[in-house]
């Protein structure tokens, strides 16, 4: 999520709650889609990587898929249960894993034997709130550096990303529909993306940054420069919901974001108020749903939870301000809750004036929202939720260890593997990596991490990748090994 700040004359005030739609991201997206269009992205990348023919570190460079590739020697974390299994060999063949056998078999012929030396194999880590394209560069450098060093320097988050540990990543706002054909193509390194396109929100309400100067808008009028960037679209009435709907999920949306309420920095609609009627976010709700898709609503306050609930929405995001009636309501209908742990002021940049009160709002709301899901047994995923700063993007596996405060170490693993595939799942036929995610078992996708230290006792190796991972494998290539050196 974005933060917003309320013109375009002041200065950036930075990211916590949400930080989706500041004007100066817009003016941004607007430079990217002027330099090179969404269509053009892979072409123009590709060129801009062949003609500046930049090294690449070792340890992060995909090496080119064996036949197969046999793990022995290892302590097994599967995704779903509480403890270690030992006496395994993990086989796979392609991108996926082919066969978990008891003993030591024979390699088959050409494969590569990777010897674990008692270390622990996990699943790679799902994160279920990440924005692809904004995650780490400054906003200075975002607006005043070349475009083609801007897509350079977006990949190159999206290798730090994998090298982390996150194999995969649920985008909730942006135009990553480009990016996510570009790692699949195997011309960024990176995760995989499970994207929602442009967020979808009404007139006044969060991500809706015209200038008043466009005011009044015409039902069904000219598109806002906002919304041609492909970050965010403005919609009124059922309608034009269902169009806006549509127009993402023909771009290949795996989910929709509803924009139900405020942000915590937005301009002119504060993080209290609720937007969408219910009719609005049925459209959309129900618009995702014939597609075989789900929409997420993002919601902080308990009018707003409960709105999108009535409205049959599958996923609230952020949900840090909900109440216990709010809280029982998620579990009575089965609801998913997308939440975030902030915590301090070392989980955001600096905010100033009223986005700080509501900032702390957040913060304060944390713990309570935690509290009242493991209370009421509401389906909770992980994400991080970093924006804007490379240093934040950095910490996203110390925002899974802030999790400690209210699950044990196997809970915490659970929920970045099986439980977030688990959501992503919803995504139905519209899921564009249809097979298993975040365990391991036969026929899983190959994305596997290996861990020098038990996180199951230590779950702060996650928060140290650079020195705790030493095999990183994401379908079946392994893009990370200091094994072999």
């Amino acid at each position: 999520m974005f933060s917003c700040t309320p013109d375009h004359d002041e200065p950036l005030t930075g990211h916590a709650g949400c930080a989706c739609h500041r004007p100066e991201l817009q003016a941004l997206t607007r430079r990217l889609n002027a330099d090179l269009s969404r269509r053009g992205f892979v072409a123009g990348l590709g060129a801009s990587l062949a003609m500046l023919g930049l090294p690449r570190r070792a340890a992060a460079q995909p090496t080119p898929p064996a036949q197969s590739t046999l793990f022995r020697n290892f302590r097994l974390f599967d995704g779903k249960s509480a403890n270690l299994r030992d006496g395994l060999s993990l086989l796979v063949e392609g991108n996926r894993i082919a066969s978990l056998t008891p003993g030591n078999p024979a390699p088959p012929e050409r494969a590569r034997v990777i010897d674990c030396g008692g270390r622990v194999l996990m699943p790679g880590l799902i994160d279920a709130h990440w924005h692809s394209l904004f995650a780490a560069l400054p906003i200075s450098s975002l607006l005043n550096s070349d475009i083609g060093y801007i897509h350079l320097a977006a990949s190159a988050e999206s290798e730090r990303t994998l090298m982390r540990g996150f194999t995969t990543v649920r985008d909730l706002g942006g135009p990553a529909f480009a990016f996510k054909q570009a790692i699949d193509e195997g011309l960024v390194t990176g995760p995989r993306i499970y994207p929602s396109g442009a967020m979808i929100t009404t007139s006044g309400g969060h991500g809706d940054l015209r200038p008043l100067t466009d005011v009044p808008r015409s039902p069904g009028g000219e598109a806002s420069l906002a919304e041609q960037t492909g970050g965010v679209a403005i919609a009124d009435g059922a309608d034009e919901v269902r169009l806006r709907s549509r127009e993402q999920l023909l771009q290949g949306a795996s989910q929709v974001k509803l924009v139900g309420g405020g942000g915590v920095s937005s301009p002119r609609s504060p993080v209290d108020v609720t937007t969408f009627s219910i009719e609005e976010l049925r459209a959309g709700i129900e618009t995702a749903a014939g597609w075989g898709a789900y929409a997420t609503v993002h919601a902080y306050a308990p009018t707003t939870i409960q709105r999108a609930i009535q409205a049959g929405a599958r996923c609230i995001e952020h949900g840090h301000l909900m109440d216990e009636a709010t809280a029982a309501m998620l579990a009575e209908k089965d609801v998913w809750l997308s939440l975030q742990p902030f915590l301090t002021d070392d989980d955001s940049v600096p905010l100033t004036g009223p986005s700080r009160v509501a900032q702390l709002k957040v913060f304060g709301g944390t713990d309570t929202a935690y509290k009242l899901a493991i209370k009421h047994g509401i389906k909770t995923a992980f994400g991080s939720d970093m924006l804007f700063s490379a240093a934040l993007a950095a910490r996203q596996g110390i925002m899974l260890t802030h999790l400690t405060r209210w699950y044990s170490n196997a809970q915490i693993l659970t929920m970045a593997t099986s439980t977030n595939a688990e959501l992503l799942g919803l995504s139905g036929p519209r899921n564009p990596y249809p097979g298993k995610l975040g365990v391991i078992e036969d026929e899983a996708f190959a994305d596997l991490l290996l861990v020098d230290g038990n996180p199951l006792e230590d779950i702060h190796l996650l928060a140290r990748p650079e020195s705790s991972l030493v095999v990183i494998m994401k379908d079946g290539r392994i893009h990370k090994d200091t094994l072999a050196a």
